[in-house]
């Protein structure tokens, strides 16, 4: 049987999506995305069709990995394996296939997460040279009326407040430069940005935690996207009735 790895781009929307729902079906996290999405994925996380890569075996589609770019970073953006097709070693060939691809980009670091109970997937990935840089945690909190002790400000404000360090890809400046509804807010000990839609989601925070997730919750059920298991804010939204929905490893490739 005869693998071929072509550009995302050949495909249109409807198909990769379907496609992308093919490759995950069964996953540990229920995952289902139509073409909407799949469309504010590409742009919010900056995932090249270029550089992305779709498995065909025999002129069937049986797989995908999506890579994001971003000068000299660059995040997996999902790879995934129709049933039919797994652990035949067509994901390690997407996985490198995107590494050559990052190479001819001028990308140094490769970033990705991974659930910590898919060892197999894990495994993979120290095999090709990864190595894990910390646990996150994706956390819900119900929402709560309070007053909380905060103000809203331009986003510019409550950013002059961050200090520069790491976020994982989909809380970075680079992905919050693409959303339209980026909020700030200040309290006396701290500050944060955050995006309300279906959910209130915890965006970057510097300071004290616990008075800006009270804030938070305000706006209604809240959400925060791997956050570090050593944060102070993992204790505060415990104290506070959150609860852990997945836990990730997250893990760096340096080419």
């Amino acid at each position: 049987m005869t693998l071929e790895l072509r550009s995302a781009r050949s495909l249109p929307p409807t198909e990769r999506a379907a496609l992308f729902n093919a490759a995950y079906e069964g996953y540990l996290v229920p995952f289902h995305i139509d073409e909407r999405q799949l469309a504010f994925m590409d742009d919010a996380f900056d995932l090249d069709l270029d550089a992305s890569r779709v498995a065909f075996r025999d002129d069937q589609r049986v797989g995908l990995g999506n890579l994001g770019l971003r000068g000299e970073d660059a995040w997996i953006g999902g790879v995934g394996v129709v049933p039919s097709a797994r652990r035949s070693g067509i994901g390690e060939a997407l996985m490198r296939a995107l590494h050559e691809q990052a190479r001819e980009r001028g990308v140094r670091r490769v970033w990705l997460e991974v659930i910590v109970e898919n060892t197999a997937a894990f495994a993979l990935y120290e095999k090709l040279g990864y190595g894990l840089m910390q646990d996150v945690e994706v956390w819900s909190l119900p929402s709560a009326e309070g007053d909380p002790a905060g103000r809203e400000v331009p986003v510019a404000e409550a950013k002059a407040q961050l200090a520069e360090q790491h976020e994982p890809w989909q809380r970075a400046d680079g992905t919050l430069a693409h959303y339209d509804d980026v909020h700030g807010l200040v309290t006396d000990s701290g500050a944060m940005l955050f995006c309300v839609g279906s959910t209130a989601q915890l965006q970057q925070y510097a300071g004290e935690p616990e008075p800006l997730l009270r804030a938070l919750r305000t706006y209604g059920d809240a959400y925060v996207l791997n956050l570090p298991t050593e944060d102070p804010a993992a204790a505060v939204l415990r104290e506070l009735g959150g609860t852990v929905v997945v836990r990730q490893h997250e893990m760096l490739l340096e080419l």
